[in-house]
């Protein structure tokens, strides 16, 4: 019982941490003019990480481990499903930005010229996914009740 309590508290402990990570990078990369910017977005890059980690750990062990429903349960709930697509979908879209961001945080160790354009764009990127984690808790809320079971 006190797993189940400590790990759905730190399923959703991860949630403000991630939403306003994504946020946060979101805002760092609007105002990035030059690679003396970007620490702000590492450092907002690091969290919705950490948060994502968070959320995997947790949510695949209530998933999977014998602490809260039958896995059967899950997937058998529409809202359960179309939470996983919404994670799917911000899974998908971190790819290009992680990429980005990785050789970015690289050519500013090595200080070496950066081309900064992409960054309005992952800016859109990282609203998009705020969007989806707001959807996701819609869901997951649903599911939780049995709403669409």
């Amino acid at each position: 019982m006190l797993i189940r309590w400590a790990l759905a508290s730190l399923h959703l402990l991860a949630l403000p941490l991630g939403l306003g990570a994504v946020w946060a990078r979101r805002q760092a990369l609007k105002r990035v003019s030059g690679p003396g910017d970007l620490s702000a977005v590492f450092v907002a890059e690091g969290l919705w990480g950490a948060a994502a980690v968070l959320w995997f750990a947790t949510g695949a062990a209530r998933l999977l481990g014998a602490f809260d429903k039958d896995t059967g349960y899950y997937f058998h709930d529409s809202a359960f499903l179309l939470k996983m697509a919404l994670l799917f979908l911000v899974l998908l879209l971190e790819v290009w930005p992680m990429i980005v961001l990785v050789l970015w945080r690289i050519q500013s160790r090595r200080r070496v010229a950066m081309d900064l354009a992409a960054a309005p764009t992952l800016a859109r990127v990282s609203e998009v996914q705020a969007a989806c984690v707001v959807l996701m808790v819609l869901a997951a809320t649903a599911a939780a009740r049995g709403s669409f079971h």
